[in-house]
């Protein structure tokens, strides 16, 4: 009986094409149709998958039944695109102006259909079934939210659930599975503060805006460093700051905007108290009005022990070179988490990026590119893990 890996190798050359094929083609969430094609039709060449369409207007399931009667399990894969201009000069870059494949979406989608495809070589040693969900609009549109409204966690109801990343943060070799949190929550933030606009030589007359948004800036920053146990990691950052319009005005209003980020639901909640009330206090003390709108994005990812140390374990049999990170975590976030919050699961990060070669762009980055021997190292703990989760 051939090895896992050695299957995954096998239809490498399959992976790598399809990874290249929905390079070409990128979407933005819920606009991805020509990729649900592509997926519709990789997942119509397997016999016996159920399959589903439409799921939040793109996303598409498709169920594996098992050989024998078992548990249920959920693969996730993301599908969409960013609005990226690309600039890697590959030649199967993007043919849709303005949009990219930066943040390795499109190898997770190969990764999937390539699982899919040797687990159906397998279905007969399976005991239980797999659900296999490719979803769209993971980059901060909703989707995770939008698929389980449309029932995806329903008939069946699956028992846990796996994700991954393809990771250019780590090299090629380097995997990434820790117990609990490992990706942070995060709300994004806006904050209009109200003064009384005036002449730029004349600051008395005014209650100026700008100078009370300064501060409330300075004083968010000690909000983490002071207020948070130094070993729970969390952040607050101002990324957008709006006042005036020219050289001799003061203006009625400041508008600042950012993110926080959290990893336990305790400093998340300390977060936003402490955060209200230092706005509004500054604010005040600078004599302005504030108005402040928070919207949740996503809640942190947390994995479950047992099953990352099943996937740990699976990866130690097929990887036993790899380097083998137990304790990693990022203040990225990721709407997996909204999935794992019913269904426990565990999300993992492949390591892919590849200096030697050139291949050291961050995710986002119009120059995003990841070395795809990564893809192999992702299909092949998929399978693995399903493999010891169903085992008879």
């Amino acid at each position: 009986m051939k090895s896992v890996l050695s299957r995954v190798k096998e239809v490498f050359p399959y992976t790598r094409d399809l990874r290249r094929e929905f390079h070409r083609v990128p979407e933005l969430g819920f606009q991805e149709y020509k990729t649900s094609k592509i997926i519709l039709r990789e997942l119509s060449r397997l016999d016996d998958f159920s399959i589903k369409t439409e799921i939040a207007e793109t996303g598409i399931t498709g169920l594996l039944q098992g050989g024998k009667p078992g548990k249920t399990l959920l693969l996730r894969f993301d599908m969409d695109a960013l609005p990226v201009q690309e600039n890697t000069g590959v030649d199967y870059a993007s043919e849709n102006e303005g949009l990219m494949h930066a943040c390795g979406h499109d190898g997770h989608l190969a990764i999937g259909l390539s699982t899919a495809r040797i687990l159906a070589d397998m279905r007969d040693d399976l005991s239980g079934q797999v659900i296999f969900l490719f979803q769209p609009a993971e980059e901060g549109l909703g989707g995770a939210q939008q698929v389980i409204r449309d029932g995806v966690l329903k008939d069946p109801k699956p028992d846990q659930t796996l994700a991954l990343h393809l990771w250019n943060e780590k090299p090629l070799g380097w995997i990434g599975i820790s117990d609990g949190p490992v990706m942070s929550a995060s709300e994004t933030f806006r904050i209009d503060i109200l003064g009384r606009g005036g002449h730029g030589g004349k600051p008395h007359e005014a209650i100026d805006p700008i100078l009370a948004a300064s501060a409330v800036v300075n004083s968010l920053q000690s909000l983490v460093s002071r207020e948070v146990h130094p070993l729970d990691s969390s952040v607050i950052t101002v990324t957008t700051f709006h006042a005036g319009e020219t050289h001799n005005v003061i203006p009625d209003q400041a508008v600042l905007g950012g993110t926080i980020r959290s990893f336990t639901p305790e400093t998340r909640q300390l977060l936003l108290l402490r955060f209200q009330e230092i706005v509004e206090g500054v604010a005040a003390a600078y004599r302005c009005r504030v108005e402040i709108t928070i919207e949740d994005i996503s809640p942190p990812v947390v994995n479950d022990p047992y099953l990352a140390e099943i996937l740990r374990q699976s990866s130690r049999e097929l990887f036993p070179e790899a380097d083998l990170d137990e304790n990693y975590q990022t203040m990225a976030s990721e709407d997996m988490a909204f999935i794992m919050e019913q269904v426990p699961g565990c999300y993992c990060f492949i390591g892919s990026s590849n200096p030697e070669v050139g291949l050291i762009a961050k995710h986002h980055q119009p120059d995003f590119n990841f070395d795809e021997e990564a893809l192999i190292y992702g299909t092949a703990l998929l399978v693995k893990a399903v493999q010891n989760l169903l085992a008879d």
